[in-house]
């Protein structure tokens, strides 16, 4: 039998649009396909965010199933681990006679040092980046050369007309590799979802999803597919830019977030239904806006590019780090998590955060502005909550927008401090969010 390799699947739960799978099926060769639940780096975890939420894992748990669904239709199965990773794919490549390894490429550090520990073990790695919108070689600049704010990063490619990629298929066939479970170091088993009722899901949340139910919000490319044609074929993409900044319900953000930031879907394939609903309707002050905030989160994804680690320093690309105090840190950090700042939006939107491992744009820079500027807490230590907590959460987008509200990124501003008291008049003057925020279920 031909030598098998490891793909391990990273931010990349898909088929479909993914070239590090292309790349590891076009070799013919037999695939152990790997996939690593979830779990704070020790770095995070000095902040007191020990493991991802119980909804988090959920959310992934259940678009891992919809891809183990997808893999054992071409033969492959999906073995779903824990631990880390450099540890335990150098173990399994020994036991199963691997010596390649094809992922995903993430710009962040940690994620790096993954790649760098792999290659230390003796493993050749071939990494791909699947998750950005544009290919390098198109843009109109190098990633050495970003410009330095993200209006003029927009500008400089919608003057260059810089094309989009149409969404690669997914391979036809693939090989799959017979492994014992018993081979497998820290073998998790994916569990079915739970059935309807018994999901757990928070019924205020404003993502509300559901497996195994008629329901046109479910997990997986096939899921994101079925959302995005129920949203398209909605009033709500014209809409969008007045909606936005609402803060309760389904229906006044587009919602992809979820599904893109566990690559269920792929930005390109969104952009495709966005040109199609455009050549249909026309395009209007919605969909420019759908297609400025997806701009957004790729000018975050080379900012990690091209600043890597430095956005993970305490002073971000800033001079110096803000001040902290470390014992009223501690106290400010228990109160903030637990929703009991005495803030009432603010706490309100800690426990959607909490309960349903959801939150608005608009609430959470509300959120970190008050942990940062009224609370005087270290901005890492609120990106590593939202990390925790967040079914959505995206590395480049979670760390690029604390840098933004605590000044320490690209923006010339210097910090987004937020009034809350205007915010909550604006935003929430009824009190109606606050009202269903305002204790557990």
């Amino acid at each position: 039998m031909s030598t098998p390799i490891i793909f391990w699947f990273r931010n990349d739960l898909r088929l479909r649009d993914n070239p590090a799978w292309v790349q590891a099926c076009a070799t013919g060769q037999p695939i152990v396909a790997l996939a690593f639940e979830p779990a704070m780096a020790a770095m995070e975890q000095r902040w007191g965010a020990e493991q991802p939420g119980a909804v988090r894992l959920q959310w992934w748990h259940a678009n891992v199933q919809a891809l183990q669904q997808e893999l054992s239709g071409q033969g492959v199965v999906l073995w779903i681990l824990r631990g880390a990773a450099p540890k335990v794919i150098p173990s399994l490549a020994r036991r199963v006679g691997a010596s390649a390894v094809y992922c995903s490429d993430i710009a962040a550090p940690y994620e790096q040092a993954e790649l760098v520990a792999l290659r230390g073990a003796g493993l050749e790695v071939h990494a791909r980046w699947g998750c950005r919108l544009f290919d390098a070689s198109s843009l109109p600049f190098a990633v050495e050369a970003l410009p330095a704010v993200f209006s003029q990063f927009r500008n400089a490619v919608e003057r260059a007309r810089v094309p989009v990629p149409p969404p690669l298929p997914a391979p036809s066939a693939a090989r799959g590799f017979a492994v014992a479970p018993g081979d497998l170091p820290f073998f998790v088993e994916c569990l079915a979802t739970p059935p309807a009722g018994e999901s757990g899901l928070d019924p205020r949340s404003a993502f509300l999803w559901q497996e195994g139910v008629a329901s046109s919000v479910t997990a997986g490319n096939a899921g994101a597919h079925r959302y995005l044609d129920t949203y398209f074929a909605s009033g709500r993409v014209a809409q969008y830019k007045a909606t936005r900044n609402g803060l309760t319900g389904m229906d006044y953000s587009s919602k992809w977030s979820p599904w893109l930031a566990v690559g269920a879907v792929s930005a390109r394939e969104i952009i495709l239904a966005l040109r199609s609903y455009e050549d249909r309707h026309g395009q209007n002050d919605g969909s420019y806006w759908l297609w400025f905030e997806l701009l957004w989160r790729e000018y975050f994804r080379c900012l990690h590019q091209q600043y890597g680690g430095a956005l993970y320093r305490g002073r971000g690309l800033g001079d110096a780090s803000p001040p902290v105090k470390p014992e009223k840190h501690q106290r400010a950090f228990a109160h903030w998590t637990q929703g009991r700042t005495g803030c009432e939006l603010v706490d309100a939107g800690m426990r959607e955060l909490a309960f349903s491992g959801y939150s608005s744009n608009r609430m959470r820079q509300i959120l970190a502005s008050f942990w940062i500027y009224d609370l005087g807490g270290d901005w890492r230590a609120g990106a590593a909550w939202f990390e925790s907590q967040l079914l959505d959460y995206d590395v480049y987008s979670n760390q690029s927008n604390w840098l933004y509200i605590a000044g320490l990124g690209t923006d010339p501003r210097g910090g987004r401090r937020f009034n809350v008291p205007k915010q909550t008049a604006e935003h929430d003057p009824d009190g109606v969010y606050r009202a269903l925020w305002s204790a557990a279920a």
